[in-house]
């Protein structure tokens, strides 16, 4: 919908069976909750509602979407816990419910995933407690967890046998030792800055082909293992950690 939209989303939205795209962006006059009456739109395989002043919950109903390919709630205002029915929709190719003030776990059905594994955004909340150890079973090729406050073990999103390329967990409570992680070879980009993660910077790093590395804010420690991308990194990369020494920070003692 272009222009400016206020209000509520109407619920005639739902008498139109045949929508594939519905979308609203960057709407900052459009208010209330997400509409029930998307529900009737079977045949809906975008929909974007982001950049808005949307409130409420995460409606559960949209599970029942089963043709959604792509499901954008990000930059709103919306509140609760995330649906652990979201899960159960076949096709999903990416998930965005960044940029809200989501509470709560994420749900463990994300481990369970029916179809397609999605990209997954659910960065700048205020989801809480452990990322689920079902998430071992996930590749997700793109997963953003960054800005909560989310404790514990992390290590389950990475698996020597995975496709994942981009992992953001940056700005959490995350507690592991990341030399006891398995890397895939396709990782290309990992923030992991400001948390609690202990070890020290595993050795298959160099072999890995990384475009953006930041584990700065720590509690890493060791010798930066030596290899061609490691080095290249400018120290704001690494530093703020307990121990960390060698090229780029200063060479050990």
């Amino acid at each position: 919908f272009a222009g400016q939209v206020s209000g509520q989303i109407p619920a005639l939205v739902g008498d139109l069976p045949y929508l594939e795209t519905l979308e609203f962006h960057k709407q900052p006059n459009l208010t209330g909750p997400i509409q029930p009456a998307i529900a009737k739109l079977k045949g809906l395989k975008s929909l974007r509602l982001s950049w808005t002043n949307l409130s409420g919950s995460v409606p559960d109903f949209l599970s029942q979407l089963k043709n959604l390919t792509f499901l954008d709630l990000s930059f709103n205002n919306l509140t609760g816990a995330i649906p652990s029915s979201l899960s159960e929709l076949p096709n999903l190719g990416a998930l965005r419910l960044d940029r809200n003030k989501l509470t709560g776990h994420i749900p463990i059905s994300f481990g369970q995933f029916i179809g397609n594994v999605p990209d997954l955004y659910l960065s700048h909340n205020q989801l809480s407690g452990n990322i689920p150890t079902s998430f071992a079973q996930m590749d997700f090729t793109s997963i953003d967890l960054s800005r909560d406050k989310l404790e514990g073990d992390a290590s389950v999103i990475f698996g020597v046998n995975k496709t994942t390329q981009i992992v953001d967990l940056s700005k959490n409570l995350l507690e592991f030792n990341l030399s006891k992680g398995e890397f895939p070879t396709s990782l290309t980009s990992l923030d992991i800055n400001h948390n609690k993660i202990y070890g020290s910077i595993p050795v298959e790093f160099t072999q890995l082909n990384f475009q953006f590395l930041n584990v700065s804010y720590n509690r890493l420690c060791g010798q930066i293992p030596v290899g061609w991308k490691l080095q290249s990194l400018d120290e704001y990369s690494y530093f703020h950690n307990r121990c960390l020494c060698g090229a780029p920070l200063p060479s050990c003692k």
